[in-house]
């Protein structure tokens, strides 16, 4: 199976789990954050909505350098609005793996802040990363969520809120 066959399929896969996952976030809870050192809720789900739109940024740059491209969030105040944002970032990595070449797979990209190099892989390792972060943060969210009392949905079964 090709590379871009593998991460298509788990790119579509986790698109279900973590679209349900947001669908459960209130409009009021968007601040809300379990402690100081945490994201609030409205970081974690926009990040979380942003992370599709890493495939494509992998697959058609060599680097992303934080000195000169800030990581600037988009200012989501709604669930419609992130589930919207998830949506296009889906589309557009799910576009990019569809229409991805084998060759870029092995090329390197590196992640930094201006001289200092935070991480320096292959394509393919950078959009494995991506896919991580997605499952990882839509775990956090979950746990978020559980503090909030609000039921949330099972990623690969049944969650402790759903029966049978």
């Amino acid at each position: 199976m090709k590379m871009s066959e593998v991460f298509l399929k788990e790119l579509k896969n986790e698109s279900k789990a973590t679209r349900e996952m947001l669908s459960r976030i209130p409009d009021d809870k968007f601040g809300w954050q379990p402690h100081p050192k945490s994201m609030t809720i409205k970081s974690l789900a926009t990040h979380i909505a942003d992370l599709p739109s890493w495939v494509g940024m992998a697959l058609n740059t060599t680097e992303l350098d934080f000195a000169s491209t800030p990581y600037q969030p988009k200012d989501l105040n709604t669930t419609q609005e992130l589930l919207a944002e998830l949506e296009n970032n889906l589309a557009d990595g799910i576009s990019q793996l569809e229409n991805a070449k084998e060759e870029p797979f092995s090329e390197t990209w590196t992640l930094r802040n201006g001289d200092t190099i935070l991480s320096t892989g292959t394509k393919a390792d950078i959009i494995r990363m991506s896919l991580s972060q997605i499952i990882h943060h839509r775990a956090q969210l979950g746990v978020f969520l559980r503090l909030l009392d609000i039921p949330i949905p099972g990623s690969y079964g049944p969650s402790a809120d759903e029966s049978f």
